[in-house]
């Protein structure tokens, strides 16, 4: 890469992009510690609470394909900067909210955001690692995890230290709209997203209309879908079943349940922070076939081991292998020839968060009708045919 691509400008742009990312995570995981407090409020009964939590989930699914569209006309920046404020701003009703009515409409609203600014920053990072010259999108992933993180944790803190819930998430929301627009300046604009992609995209190949209209057709970006489908399955089954598999299945202590998801998170973030260097010395089809296999292995030595400390071993081994395959298919997506990043990393991006909110509901009805070890087995076979397939597949990873 020609080092003087990586100017002031794609450098700071880099530093934008990765700070919203950190705050798409701070918002979303900030909900997370709300969520008991909505409960109670509402008066609410598990089966309700499901329902009204599943409108979260259809805001983010409605507005990933819009947001491609959005993009191509508006550019990422106004586009993230516009997504970050809608989440920022709802998070406080989030939590003052008394109306089953208006939270179902804020959650919903809070989720569009989510899935909106998730499709924009992906497009937008990858386009800032192309004129960067070098990996990037697993440090982007990363801050986003950072941001998981910080915000699960940073709201119950405050909430600790005897501040009100609604002054707390006021203080998130409000870190959340400095960061953004302080930022905002240094994300790129519409015309150096456009030269871009123009640039980086396609060598010989320029999207066409028929490319804009039916790139979700398309079997690459079909077949990237289908493994993001796979490795957002992953996680989202140990967020979801991670708890009760260990209390249930395991025999931990309820109060401890929760350290699956914590040392799959931790290890996830780390392994993200440091993927760039690792993603660039190794090429991104090899990551994904060791860490997809190593991601299975961790996942068998969870389901296999007796020892609780075997079990969050196994969960830190997934962490470890599948932090940086979701990253490495977005990067994919953006170079696909003939087909615009705006058409295929919303196209990926749905498919993958399909996997994180339909997925968890496949497992727990395979844990139903057998066990959810076996569950588990079968999350192991979908990894390995991750592997398999990326290992036989042409793709630009």
């Amino acid at each position: 890469m020609d080092a003087a691509i990586r100017s002031e400008p794609v450098i700071k742009a880099r530093l934008a992009t990765q700070l919203i990312f950190l705050v798409c995570g701070l918002g979303m995981s900030s909900w997370a510690p709300m969520v008991p407090l909505a409960k109670d409020r509402l008066t609410m009964n598990e089966a309700d609470l499901g329902l009204l939590l599943l409108l979260l989930g259809a805001g983010a699914m409605l507005m990933m394909p819009v947001s491609g569209w959005l993009v191509n006309r508006l550019g990422s920046r106004i586009v993230m900067t516009g997504a970050a404020l809608v989440m920022a701003l709802a998070l406080p009703l989030l939590v003052t909210l008394a109306s089953p009515a208006a939270m179902a409409g804020t959650l919903f609203l809070f989720g569009s955001g989510i899935g909106t600014i998730d499709v924009a920053m992906n497009a937008h990072g990858v386009q800032v690692q192309n004129l960067y010259g070098r990996p990037i999108m697993s440090s982007l992933h990363g801050l986003f995890s950072l941001g998981g993180l910080l915000g699960s944790l940073g709201l119950g803190f405050l909430m600790k230290l005897g501040l009100n819930p609604v002054y707390a998430a006021v203080s998130i929301a409000g870190l959340m709209i400095v960061i953004t627009l302080t930022q905002y300046n240094y994300l790129f604009p519409l015309k150096v997203e456009q030269q871009a992609i123009a640039r980086f995209s396609a060598t010989d190949e320029q999207p066409s209309a028929a490319g804009r209209r039916f790139g979700w057709l398309d079997g690459r970006v079909l077949f990237l879908g289908s493994m993001c489908f796979v490795v957002f399955l992953a996680e989202g089954a140990i967020l979801d079943w991670s708890a009760v598999f260990l209390r249930d299945t395991k025999g931990v202590e309820p109060e401890f349940a929760g350290a699956g998801y914590s040392a799959f998170s931790v290890a996830m973030a780390t392994m993200r922070l440091v993927g760039d260097g690792i993603v660039a010395r190794l090429k991104g089809k090899a990551v994904v076939v060791g860490g997809s296999l190593l991601g299975a292995a961790g996942l068998g030595l969870a389901v296999g081991s007796p020892w609780v400390v075997g079990v969050l071993v196994g969960f830190v081994l997934l962490g470890l292998g599948a932090a940086n395959i979701v990253p490495i298919f977005f990067s994919a997506a953006g170079r696909l020839p003939g087909i615009s990043p705006t058409v295929s990393i919303p196209a990926i991006t749905t498919l993958g968060y399909t996997g994180m909110l339909a997925g968890p509901a496949l497992l727990g009805f395979i844990a139903d009708h057998s066990s959810l070890s076996v569950a588990f087995g079968f999350l192991i076979l979908l990894l390995v045919v991750v592997a398999l397939s990326f290992s036989i597949k042409e793709t630009s990873a």
